[in-house]
């Protein structure tokens, strides 16, 4: 089944989310100045060119193990270059081709997104599923946890169902057109398990619910929202975010609330968004802005980059922000607290937002290497409230590009990401989280 929801209109975000600019919930309570915590740990260099594989590190997802932490899995995209595993001292135990999906006019991937399924029913056992995005396929694929994690010879295993159905386009030939699945969370509730997708250069956002039988894991009952591309302002302006020709603002990093079913999804050149679960029931509200959500530009085709119009114009937007805004997760504390992280791609920083109420912002933080390069440009993220090995308040996990620490291959640097390992306990110190 295959059900479709309209775009919502314009009107409705002047009234709820701009009038006046200050109400957004992420610019209240002012301002923190950004503190810094360190990582001596870092994942080996990932290189996008043909000798490295094409391979672009992108975003992480840490698997727990239920019994021995130290036997944690980091599973992370690499895009052409398929998934990497990587152990709790960041040491890699597995690279994962990007092959051909399993369907009749299948080709080879390109990961994007991956985060984790717990307790699925795969060939009658309990078995954790690493879920990953595939923007050739314009599908999602899946990948079986061996229950011995970083002790497991192999520790994923593809279990993709065949001939699984495109998220967003309706054939091969459109899915050539690469806007296709793009930013992934996992969502498992009431003993039901989705993916959220979006729409790379697009608003558009796919859930699925995931299913499992003789042939393997796969979904079903494809449903979609259009969120909103361009919104009023308060000077009776209405801003469209600056984009290349025939791209909409798109949508990447996504985390859904596991208490509430609430996603929290970061619209790259917009803000973060609060959005209720299933998709259409609700209003969605944009919780914080980028610094220059309102700025008026225009596309230059030759340098291929946007410019305001008017540089002395104000923008609207908020202070925690600055776009890309990209990787989503959430930590979660006991009862109702938690905090929800998101790299801000702009400055090299990460906003802290509190997960109650209206989700006040809490500060922001950036990272810098002990012994390691400090990190630049982040695109995912993951983080876990559990004990991981040593990171005994939990672990975040952070994507970096471009990587340029001293294993880095001289004259590659341009080619070369990583990921690096901070101690969730040094951000809530440096933040006076409690």
């Amino acid at each position: 089944m295959r059900r479709r929801f309209a775009a919502l209109p314009a009107a409705l975000l002047l009234l709820s989310l701009l009038a006046p600019a200050t109400a957004v919930a992420g610019d209240g309570g002012g301002h923190r100045p950004t503190v810094t915590v360190t990582t001596s740990v870092e994942t080996p260099p990932l290189y996008d060119d043909e000798a490295g594989g094409n391979a672009s590190g992108d975003d992480p997802a840490i698997w727990v193990h239920p019994k021995h932490s130290d036997r944690s899995l980091v599973v992370t995209t690499a895009k052409e270059g398929g998934l990497r595993v990587y152990s709790v001292a960041a040491t890699e135990l597995q690279s994962v081709a990007a092959t051909a999906a399993p369907r009749a006019d299948g080709v080879p991937g390109r990961y994007n997104n991956v985060d984790i399924a717990y307790g699925l029913d795969v060939a009658g056992r309990k078995t954790d599923v690493a879920v990953v995005s595939d923007r050739y396929n314009d599908q999602v694929r899946f990948f079986a946890i061996d229950p011995a994690g970083s002790d497991a010879a192999q520790p994923l295993t593809e279990v993709t169902a065949p001939e699984l159905e495109f998220l967003f386009s309706p054939d091969r030939e459109t899915v050539a057109e690469d806007q296709t699945a793009y930013g992934l969370a996992v969502y498992q509730r009431r003993g039901r398990t989705y993916a959220v997708v979006t729409q790379e250069g697009s608003t558009n956002i796919a859930t699925a619910r995931i299913t499992t039988g003789p042939d393997g894991v796969g979904y079903t009952d494809v449903e979609h929202l259009a969120m909103p591309g361009e919104f009023a302002l308060p000077d009776g302006t209405t801003w469209v975010p600056c984009e290349e020709p025939g791209v909409e603002p798109q949508l990447e990093g996504l985390a859904v609330d596991r208490r509430t079913g609430t996603l929290y999804a970061a619209q790259e050149d917009v803000g973060l968004w609060r959005v209720p679960l299933p998709l259409g029931s609700g209003e969605p509200r944009l919780v914080d802005r980028v610094t220059d959500f309102g700025v008026h530009d225009a596309y230059d085709p030759e340098t291929e980059e946007c410019a305001p119009v008017d540089p002395e114009v104000p923008s609207y937007g908020g202070k925690n922000l600055t776009a890309d805004a990209e990787g989503v997760d959430i930590w979660y504390g006991p009862g109702r607290k938690g905090y929800v992280i998101v790299s801000s791609q702009g400055d090299d920083t990460y906003g802290v937002y509190d997960l109650r109420g209206r989700n006040r912002a809490l500060g922001t933080f950036r990272v810098a290497g002990d012994g390691v390069d400090d990190v630049d440009g982040s695109d995912g993220l993951a983080v876990s409230n559990a004990p991981v090995g040593e990171y005994r308040s939990g672990l975040l996990v952070t994507h970096d590009e471009p990587e340029t620490g001293p294993d880095v291959d001289p004259g590659r640097e341009e080619d070369a990401t990583g990921f690096s390992y901070v101690h969730w306990g040094d951000v809530a110190k440096a933040l006076r989280l409690h």
